[in-house]
Protein backbone atom coordinates (compact mmCIF):
# COMPACT_ATOMS: atom_id res chain seq x y z
CA UNK A 1 0.00 0.00 0.00
CA UNK A 2 2.46 2.20 0.69
CA UNK A 3 4.76 1.35 -2.24
CA UNK A 4 1.44 2.17 -4.22
CA UNK A 5 0.31 4.90 -2.72
CA UNK A 6 -2.83 3.84 -2.20
CA UNK A 7 -5.38 5.96 0.10
CA UNK A 8 -8.80 4.05 1.31
CA UNK A 9 -11.27 5.78 -0.48
CA UNK A 10 -13.78 7.55 1.77
CA UNK A 11 -16.74 7.46 -0.12
CA UNK A 12 -16.06 3.64 -0.20
CA UNK A 13 -15.94 3.40 3.53
CA UNK A 14 -19.20 5.78 3.84
CA UNK A 15 -21.08 2.90 1.82
CA UNK A 16 -20.44 0.01 3.02
CA UNK A 17 -20.39 1.07 7.07
CA UNK A 18 -23.74 3.50 6.24
CA UNK A 19 -21.95 6.07 8.02
CA UNK A 20 -20.10 9.76 6.81
CA UNK A 21 -17.76 9.96 9.86
CA UNK A 22 -19.15 13.70 9.78
CA UNK A 23 -20.96 15.75 11.77
CA UNK A 24 -22.32 18.98 10.56
CA UNK A 25 -21.83 22.46 13.15
CA UNK A 26 -24.36 24.77 11.76
CA UNK A 27 -24.32 28.37 13.69
CA UNK A 28 -25.76 31.95 12.98
CA UNK A 29 -22.71 33.98 12.46
CA UNK A 30 -19.06 32.25 11.84
CA UNK A 31 -17.19 35.78 12.75
CA UNK A 32 -18.55 35.80 16.45
CA UNK A 33 -15.54 34.45 18.43
CA UNK A 34 -18.04 32.93 20.73
CA UNK A 35 -18.96 30.27 18.02
CA UNK A 36 -15.08 30.10 16.92
CA UNK A 37 -14.01 28.76 20.55
CA UNK A 38 -17.33 26.48 20.08
CA UNK A 39 -16.11 25.03 16.68
CA UNK A 40 -12.38 24.51 18.26
CA UNK A 41 -14.00 22.54 21.28
CA UNK A 42 -16.15 20.52 19.10
CA UNK A 43 -13.47 19.74 16.39
CA UNK A 44 -11.07 18.62 19.31
CA UNK A 45 -13.71 16.10 20.62
CA UNK A 46 -14.96 14.94 17.77
CA UNK A 47 -11.52 14.43 15.66
CA UNK A 48 -10.44 12.49 18.45
CA UNK A 49 -13.83 10.33 17.23
CA UNK A 50 -12.65 10.39 14.43
CA UNK A 51 -14.98 12.10 12.72
CA UNK A 52 -14.78 15.58 10.81
CA UNK A 53 -16.71 18.83 11.38
CA UNK A 54 -18.48 20.57 8.30
CA UNK A 55 -18.89 23.92 8.97
CA UNK A 56 -22.07 26.06 8.02
CA UNK A 57 -23.05 29.72 8.43
CA UNK A 58 -26.60 30.94 8.25
CA UNK A 59 -25.37 34.22 8.95
CA UNK A 60 -28.89 34.93 11.33
CA UNK A 61 -31.09 34.08 8.75
CA UNK A 62 -33.97 31.82 9.60
CA UNK A 63 -34.22 30.84 5.61
CA UNK A 64 -30.41 30.41 5.26
CA UNK A 65 -30.39 27.68 7.99
CA UNK A 66 -33.37 25.76 6.26
CA UNK A 67 -31.72 25.52 3.25
CA UNK A 68 -28.49 24.76 4.74
CA UNK A 69 -29.97 21.74 6.41
CA UNK A 70 -32.00 21.04 3.40
CA UNK A 71 -28.29 20.57 1.86
CA UNK A 72 -26.33 18.48 4.13
CA UNK A 73 -28.77 16.06 4.96
CA UNK A 74 -27.83 12.83 3.86
CA UNK A 75 -24.71 13.57 4.41
CA UNK A 76 -23.92 14.17 8.13
CA UNK A 77 -24.20 11.29 11.08
CA UNK A 78 -25.05 13.93 13.46
CA UNK A 79 -25.75 17.85 14.01
CA UNK A 80 -24.71 20.24 16.22
CA UNK A 81 -26.73 23.29 16.13
CA UNK A 82 -27.16 26.84 17.23
CA UNK A 83 -30.57 28.25 15.35
CA UNK A 84 -31.03 31.76 14.45
CA UNK A 85 -34.42 31.25 16.17
CA UNK A 86 -36.23 29.24 18.34
CA UNK A 87 -39.56 27.87 16.61
CA UNK A 88 -41.76 25.67 15.32
CA UNK A 89 -39.92 25.90 12.28
CA UNK A 90 -36.36 25.20 13.13
CA UNK A 91 -38.41 21.65 14.74
CA UNK A 92 -39.74 20.69 11.72
CA UNK A 93 -36.02 20.76 10.00
CA UNK A 94 -34.86 19.21 12.29
CA UNK A 95 -37.31 16.14 11.96
CA UNK A 96 -36.99 15.73 8.84
CA UNK A 97 -32.80 15.42 8.72
CA UNK A 98 -33.19 11.95 10.97
CA UNK A 99 -29.97 12.34 12.85
CA UNK A 100 -29.48 12.71 16.43
CA UNK A 101 -29.01 16.57 17.09
CA UNK A 102 -27.58 18.91 19.93
CA UNK A 103 -28.26 22.36 20.71
CA UNK A 104 -25.60 24.63 21.54
CA UNK A 105 -26.76 28.11 22.93
CA UNK A 106 -30.03 27.39 22.27
CA UNK A 107 -33.28 25.21 23.18
CA UNK A 108 -36.21 24.75 21.36
CA UNK A 109 -40.03 24.97 22.84
CA UNK A 110 -40.72 21.19 22.11
CA UNK A 111 -37.25 19.88 22.03
CA UNK A 112 -38.63 15.16 21.91
CA UNK A 113 -35.29 14.03 22.05
CA UNK A 114 -33.32 16.97 20.96
CA UNK A 115 -30.51 17.55 23.94
CA UNK A 116 -29.19 21.23 24.77
CA UNK A 117 -25.78 22.46 26.11
CA UNK A 118 -26.64 25.62 27.05
CA UNK A 119 -25.05 28.23 29.57
CA UNK A 120 -26.68 30.16 32.98
CA UNK A 121 -27.82 33.16 31.05
CA UNK A 122 -30.00 34.02 33.79
CA UNK A 123 -27.59 33.89 36.40
CA UNK A 124 -24.98 35.83 34.54
CA UNK A 125 -27.58 38.52 33.61
CA UNK A 126 -28.68 38.91 37.46
CA UNK A 127 -24.92 38.81 38.56
CA UNK A 128 -24.59 42.08 36.11
CA UNK A 129 -27.55 43.76 37.14
CA UNK A 130 -26.70 43.04 41.45
CA UNK A 131 -23.21 44.82 40.46
CA UNK A 132 -24.50 47.72 38.59
CA UNK A 133 -27.24 48.18 41.35
CA UNK A 134 -24.75 47.59 43.96
CA UNK A 135 -22.49 50.24 43.05
CA UNK A 136 -25.32 52.56 43.21
CA UNK A 137 -26.40 52.46 39.65
CA UNK A 138 -30.41 53.87 39.07
CA UNK A 139 -30.59 54.63 35.73
CA UNK A 140 -29.89 51.57 34.03
CA UNK A 141 -29.89 50.26 30.31
CA UNK A 142 -29.52 46.92 28.81
CA UNK A 143 -28.81 46.43 24.91
CA UNK A 144 -30.78 42.92 24.60
CA UNK A 145 -30.48 40.47 21.40
CA UNK A 146 -33.81 39.09 19.95
CA UNK A 147 -36.31 37.85 22.34
CA UNK A 148 -36.65 34.93 19.76
CA UNK A 149 -33.63 33.42 20.75
CA UNK A 150 -32.65 31.58 23.87
CA UNK A 151 -29.77 33.31 25.36
CA UNK A 152 -31.83 37.01 24.40
CA UNK A 153 -34.94 36.05 25.83
CA UNK A 154 -33.09 34.56 29.31
CA UNK A 155 -30.50 37.32 29.57
CA UNK A 156 -33.28 40.42 29.29
CA UNK A 157 -35.68 38.34 31.59
CA UNK A 158 -32.81 38.16 34.15
CA UNK A 159 -31.84 41.57 34.29
CA UNK A 160 -35.03 43.43 34.17
CA UNK A 161 -36.36 41.12 36.61
CA UNK A 162 -33.18 41.63 39.05
CA UNK A 163 -33.11 45.49 38.47
CA UNK A 164 -37.27 45.29 39.15
CA UNK A 165 -36.49 43.65 42.60
CA UNK A 166 -34.61 47.11 43.27
CA UNK A 167 -37.45 49.02 42.41
CA UNK A 168 -35.05 49.88 39.08
CA UNK A 169 -37.30 50.13 35.81
CA UNK A 170 -34.48 48.69 32.83
CA UNK A 171 -34.80 50.56 29.81
CA UNK A 172 -34.43 48.30 26.92
CA UNK A 173 -33.40 48.84 23.42
CA UNK A 174 -32.97 45.51 21.42
CA UNK A 175 -30.88 44.91 17.97
CA UNK A 176 -29.18 41.63 16.07
CA UNK A 177 -26.16 39.86 18.01
CA UNK A 178 -24.22 41.98 15.96
CA UNK A 179 -21.39 44.29 15.89
CA UNK A 180 -24.40 46.95 14.14
CA UNK A 181 -26.93 46.15 16.48
CA UNK A 182 -25.17 47.24 19.57
CA UNK A 183 -24.17 50.71 17.93
CA UNK A 184 -27.46 51.00 16.95
CA UNK A 185 -29.06 50.15 20.05
CA UNK A 186 -26.52 52.82 21.85
CA UNK A 187 -27.21 55.77 19.64
CA UNK A 188 -31.04 55.51 20.41
CA UNK A 189 -29.99 55.35 24.30
CA UNK A 190 -27.72 57.95 24.18
CA UNK A 191 -29.88 60.41 22.14
CA UNK A 192 -32.54 60.48 25.28
CA UNK A 193 -32.17 63.08 27.69
CA UNK A 194 -32.74 60.35 30.68
CA UNK A 195 -29.58 59.10 28.93
CA UNK A 196 -28.16 55.95 31.39
CA UNK A 197 -25.19 55.93 33.95
CA UNK A 198 -24.91 52.10 33.29
CA UNK A 199 -25.28 49.43 30.44
CA UNK A 200 -25.46 45.65 29.86
CA UNK A 201 -24.87 44.47 26.47
CA UNK A 202 -26.19 41.29 25.94
CA UNK A 203 -23.13 39.53 24.07
CA UNK A 204 -19.88 40.04 22.81
CA UNK A 205 -20.58 41.65 19.63
CA UNK A 206 -22.94 44.19 20.68
CA UNK A 207 -20.45 45.41 23.44
CA UNK A 208 -18.47 46.08 20.65
CA UNK A 209 -20.94 48.03 18.77
CA UNK A 210 -21.93 50.01 22.65
CA UNK A 211 -18.26 51.08 22.80
CA UNK A 212 -17.92 51.95 19.17
CA UNK A 213 -20.96 54.84 19.58
CA UNK A 214 -19.74 56.00 22.57
CA UNK A 215 -16.41 56.76 21.54
CA UNK A 216 -18.40 58.59 18.11
CA UNK A 217 -20.34 60.80 20.67
CA UNK A 218 -17.37 61.12 23.49
CA UNK A 219 -19.28 59.25 26.50
CA UNK A 220 -16.53 58.22 28.55
CA UNK A 221 -16.57 55.20 30.48
CA UNK A 222 -17.11 54.83 33.10
CA UNK A 223 -17.42 58.19 33.73
CA UNK A 224 -20.44 59.07 31.82
CA UNK A 225 -21.55 55.57 32.14
CA UNK A 226 -20.72 51.81 33.36
CA UNK A 227 -20.22 48.92 30.74
CA UNK A 228 -20.43 45.24 31.02
CA UNK A 229 -20.36 43.23 28.49
CA UNK A 230 -21.95 39.24 28.14
CA UNK A 231 -19.21 37.26 27.17
CA UNK A 232 -15.25 37.85 27.77
CA UNK A 233 -12.95 39.17 24.67
CA UNK A 234 -9.53 38.43 23.73
CA UNK A 235 -8.32 42.06 24.35
CA UNK A 236 -10.78 42.72 27.26
CA UNK A 237 -8.75 43.18 29.60
CA UNK A 238 -6.38 45.43 27.02
CA UNK A 239 -9.25 47.92 26.38
CA UNK A 240 -8.83 51.45 27.67
CA UNK A 241 -10.09 50.54 30.52
CA UNK A 242 -10.27 46.90 30.61
CA UNK A 243 -13.76 45.90 30.44
CA UNK A 244 -15.94 44.28 32.90
CA UNK A 245 -17.69 41.48 32.10
CA UNK A 246 -19.84 37.75 31.97
CA UNK A 247 -17.67 35.22 31.05
CA UNK A 248 -18.05 31.51 30.11
CA UNK A 249 -16.52 28.33 29.01
CA UNK A 250 -16.83 29.02 25.31
CA UNK A 251 -14.82 25.86 24.09
CA UNK A 252 -16.23 24.08 27.03
CA UNK A 253 -19.30 24.01 25.40
CA UNK A 254 -18.74 23.06 22.10
CA UNK A 255 -16.61 19.66 23.73
CA UNK A 256 -19.55 19.24 25.75
CA UNK A 257 -22.45 19.07 23.35
CA UNK A 258 -20.32 17.04 21.01
CA UNK A 259 -19.64 14.15 23.51
CA UNK A 260 -23.47 13.94 24.09
CA UNK A 261 -23.81 13.99 20.42
CA UNK A 262 -21.28 11.20 20.19
CA UNK A 263 -23.18 9.58 23.19
CA UNK A 264 -26.54 9.40 20.67
CA UNK A 265 -24.84 8.08 18.03
CA UNK A 266 -23.02 5.32 20.06
CA UNK A 267 -26.41 4.66 21.74
CA UNK A 268 -25.38 5.22 24.78
CA UNK A 269 -27.70 7.99 25.82
CA UNK A 270 -31.17 7.63 24.51
CA UNK A 271 -34.85 8.72 25.40
CA UNK A 272 -35.95 12.38 26.09
CA UNK A 273 -33.52 15.28 25.40
CA UNK A 274 -31.39 16.60 28.23
CA UNK A 275 -30.41 19.84 28.82
CA UNK A 276 -26.93 21.03 30.54
CA UNK A 277 -26.03 24.38 31.62
CA UNK A 278 -22.59 25.77 32.23
CA UNK A 279 -21.65 28.26 35.03
CA UNK A 280 -21.06 31.91 34.05
CA UNK A 281 -18.46 34.38 35.82
CA UNK A 282 -18.57 38.14 36.55
CA UNK A 283 -15.08 39.74 35.71
CA UNK A 284 -14.85 42.75 37.25
CA UNK A 285 -12.99 45.26 35.52
CA UNK A 286 -12.47 49.36 35.02
CA UNK A 287 -15.23 49.85 32.71
CA UNK A 288 -17.61 50.04 35.68
CA UNK A 289 -17.96 52.12 38.98
CA UNK A 290 -20.38 54.18 41.06
CA UNK A 291 -21.90 56.79 39.01
CA UNK A 292 -21.01 60.12 39.06
CA UNK A 293 -23.06 63.22 40.30
CA UNK A 294 -25.90 60.56 40.52
CA UNK A 295 -28.22 60.47 44.00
Amino acid sequence: MDELEFRPSEVARWLKSGKTLALGLVVPDVTNPFFAAVVKGAESVANGAGYSVVLCNTDESPDREHDVLANIHGRVDGLLLAPARDDAETVESLDALGVPVVLVDRTLPDPGSTDSVLIDNAGGAAAAARHLLDLGHRRIALISGPLDTTPGAERHDSFVATCAEADVNVTVEHGEFRVQGGYQAAMRLFGRADAPTAVLAANNLMTVGLLRALHDLGVRVPDVVSVIGFDDHLLADLIDPPLTVIDRATETQGAVATRMLLARLSEAASGAGRTVRLETNLIVRSSTGPPRGES
